[in-house]
């Protein structure tokens, strides 16, 4: 990195090291142990098939808006399409229709191997508003055939999204207009809320992170170039872009990290069940995909300096009971804002890492049914977890490792620049 205190690497991450708020982890442990230890493990067990396809219904109405937009939802526009002779911008639309499309194809194999897949999923309460298992509108989608990346859902369009998350939906004072800094003094918020509003703004920065991570450079006819767009980086997370707000986004990543990485150790008694399998019905393969997913939750397990969750409602009984029903009646109602995404491929992955985080908020609020949870295959555990809650909890906590992976290259980009 330059000396320079200007550099464009230096206004990113200058305020994105050392110890994170309430937390008694550093970034730079968290930056080591997910990139050597985590995240080529992680990145394996998800490219198998019981991680790889999930179940989504993309036609659910939005419930707090009407949409008028011509492209609308069945092909992802930015903005309502008009006939071009009317509209400069139809081109730009039709771009992101095609950038935003959702590829739905699955072989007839596989659309028969998932039917006998769910005679396998177990279900508990959920923390998130998501009829799609049940929906005849819902459809399995191949997550490798549509990764999360650029699309040109952007404008007003993506800003009401999150402008509703935050301002309706964040614990956040009303008297403050966001950017919110949640750990200003004169916040008002307590270490609960607190922590709410830093999930949600971590899982913000990491969605930024692989819209700028995976940008379309170039197309032509033979293909399209995909790679790190640094300008889009820096509109998102440079302090001098963001009035002082960028780094604070992404310190807020390294601790939903934190959370989530919390969550996986959590649940290791819970896979560990000779009662539980990753069932693909194909018996070799799923014992070694088990095996590799203990190796895993163990390796989450050694991490020296897990967050601390026992901070949480460890006040008056009464009041953290009030709290925690706050937290799931507010995170379902963020989950049925994803319903109003117009971007399919967005609306894909934000229902996915929405559920993930939820499920993590449910492990981390059950720790004594999974601590007293029977070792047999007798007896239904009370705490249980669907085949869907899996597979987003998985896929969602790779969104953020990768997040965490991408930093390094974003680091070694900026560091060539000098502004």
């Amino acid at each position: 990195m330059t000396t320079a205190a200007g550099s464009a690497a230096h206004r990113c991450f200058c305020q994105v090291t050392g110890t994170l708020d309430d937390c008694a982890c550093d970034v730079e442990t968290i930056d080591s142990f997910n990139n050597k230890e985590i995240f080529p493990k992680l990145q394996k067990l998800l490219s198998s098939d019981y991680f790889r396809f999930y179940k989504v219904n993309l036609n659910n109405p939005c419930p707090f808006w009407t949409d008028h937009s011509q492209c609308g939802l069945k092909y992802c526009a930015v903005k309502p399409c008009t006939p071009r002779a009317l509209n400069p911008d139809l081109e730009e639309c039709e771009k992101a229709e095609k950038l935003g499309a959702v590829n739905g194809s699955l072989s007839d194999e596989t659309r028969q191997a998932l039917q006998e897949w769910k005679k396998h999923d177990d279900e508990s309460d959920r923390f998130c508003m998501l009829d799609d298992v049940d929906s005849p509108e819902s459809q399995y989608v191949d997550l490798l055939l549509n990764p999360e990346r650029f699309t040109g859902y952007k404008g007003p369009e993506a800003w009401r999204i999150w402008n509703s998350i935050y301002e309706e939906n964040c614990f956040k004072p009303y008297s403050v207009k966001r950017p919110l800094n949640p750990l200003a003094s004169n916040s008002g918020l307590c270490v609960e809320k607190r922590a709410f509003f830093r999930l949600i703004s971590g899982l913000h920065a990491s969605i930024n992170i692989h819209l700028s991570a995976r940008y379309l450079l170039d197309e032509n006819w033979f293909e399209m170039k995909w790679g790190h767009n640094v300008s889009e980086f820096q509109l998102r997370f440079d302090k001098e872009l963001t009035e002082g707000e960028g780094p604070n986004r992404l310190r807020n990543l390294y601790f939903l990290y934190l959370i989530e990485l919390r969550a996986l150790a959590k649940i290791l008694p819970y896979f560990e069940r000779p009662a539980f399998h990753l069932y693909t019905g194909q018996p070799t393969e799923d014992n070694e995909k088990k095996k590799s997913l203990l190796e895993l939750l163990h390796i989450a397990k050694s991490f020296p300096l897990h967050f601390d969750e026992t901070a949480l409602f460890a006040g008056n009984k009464k009041e953290a009971m009030k709290l925690k029903e706050d937290f799931k009646l507010t995170f379902k109602n963020i989950s049925r804002v994803m319903d109003c995404v117009e971007c399919f491929k967005c609306r894909l992955w934000g229902k996915l890492q929405t559920q993930g985080l939820g499920t993590v908020l449910k492990i981390l609020f059950s720790e004594r049914q999974i601590e007293a949870m029977p070792n047999t295959s007798n007896t239904n555990p009370s705490f249980q977890l669907s085949r869907q809650e899996i597979v987003s909890l998985f896929n969602a906590f790779g969104r953020i490792s990768t997040s965490v992976r991408e930093l390094d290259n974003f680091r070694s980009l900026l560091s060539n620049i000098k502004q």
